[in-house]
């Protein structure tokens, strides 16, 4: 008998309170909800890697949780969407994991700013080797926003150890949507020569050429406008940790990032949520389509960046998905 699919789709509604807090911690630290807040190191191909892990309220290290490790957009650090979800998840009662992908914030990796899918595809199962290794750890799961949302999808198709998988805003192209990102076929190809030359720059004489990674106004940046969140300094702009950097020998593996390719790989319970503003969302219902195994797809609405820090999408976001560990990873 086939495996039975389960599928929901739900419309977000409701809201709850919404508290930023300071990621600016060193140690172990209670916030004002009294999550707890610790920085951790962890290896990944003998680099250390540098992540907080968030604990629930009135935590037990005799008792077994559940456990999500998160990850944010392209280029973006542990002190932005990847913390702020940790946090919300950490208050529902999971242990989470917000962390600096390699050659990003304070992790360690060279050439800086190099967006490479395989390299960070090894920098979750790591994070979730750590967590795996914690004495209180029941099983473990794994929340992507933006970019890091087909990264979890890279992540779901190749380890099972991975219990249950979320995905909010999830950026998912494939190789049918480039050259609609980027105007043409032949822009496509002149972004892939720009990132080998730089590579080959790099090799001959250690020089890293870096690029703006978002503008409103710079169309040279690897993403041009609107960019509202990382233009604003009380938004995403704001965060000392992040730098607006994109290392232009990423092109390639840029380019070549095709999550959809991985849904059909994937078994382990999954969630999206989404929306008609959010990135490609007919590639977003696509990719849905393509999932074998049970699934749920949360349907809401706002804007992109809005489920990146705004309290109405991040508060709705962060219920649905705490439930559905919850459910998955007991």
């Amino acid at each position: 008998m086939k495996k039975l699919i389960t599928t929901a789709i739900i419309i977000l509604t409701g809201l709850t309170a919404f508290n930023q807090t300071s990621s600016q911690t060193k140690k172990s630290s209670k916030m004002e909800n009294q999550v707890t807040k610790e920085k951790v190191h962890f290896n990944a191909d003998g680099l250390v890697l540098a992540g907080y892990l968030y604990k629930p309220v009135g935590f037990n290290s005799a008792t077994k949780y559940p456990a999500v490790v998160t990850g944010g957009s392209l280029t973006s650090v542990k002190e932005q969407m990847a913390g702020t979800y940790a946090e919300k998840l950490a208050e529902k009662g999971l242990v989470t994991l917000a962390f600096d992908y390699r050659n990003y914030g304070e992790s360690e990796g060279q050439p800086r700013q190099f967006e490479d899918p395989a390299l960070k595809l090894k920098d979750l199962e790591a994070a979730v080797s750590y967590l795996s290794s914690l004495p209180y750890v029941k099983a473990a799961g794994a929340l992507g926003v933006c970019t890091s949302g087909g990264n979890v999808a890279y992540l779901g198709a190749d380890d099972k150890r991975v219990k249950a998988i979320a995905t909010v805003a999830a950026w998912l192209p494939d190789n049918a949507t480039l050259p609609l990102l980027y105007g043409s076929k032949e822009n496509v190809d002149a972004l892939r020569k720009t990132g080998n030359e730089a590579k080959t720059e790099f090799a001959q004489k250690g020089d890293n050429k870096i690029i703006l990674a978002y503008s409103n106004a710079d169309k040279t940046a690897s993403h041009f406008g609107p960019m509202e969140y990382y233009m604003d300094k009380s938004r995403g702009g704001g965060v000392k940790e992040w730098k607006n950097e994109f290392s232009a020998m990423s092109w390639n593996t840029w380019l070549d990032f095709t999550p959809i390719d991985k849904a059909e790989k994937i078994t382990a319970p999954f969630m999206m949520v989404h929306s008609d503003s959010c990135a490609l969302p007919d590639n977003a219902k696509k990719f849905y389509a393509l999932l074998k195994g049970q699934k749920e797809l949360v349907w809401g609405d706002g804007y992109h960046f809005d489920y990146y820090d705004q309290p109405k999408q991040v508060n709705a976001a962060a219920e649905k998905v705490s439930d559905f560990f919850i459910k998955n990873l007991n």
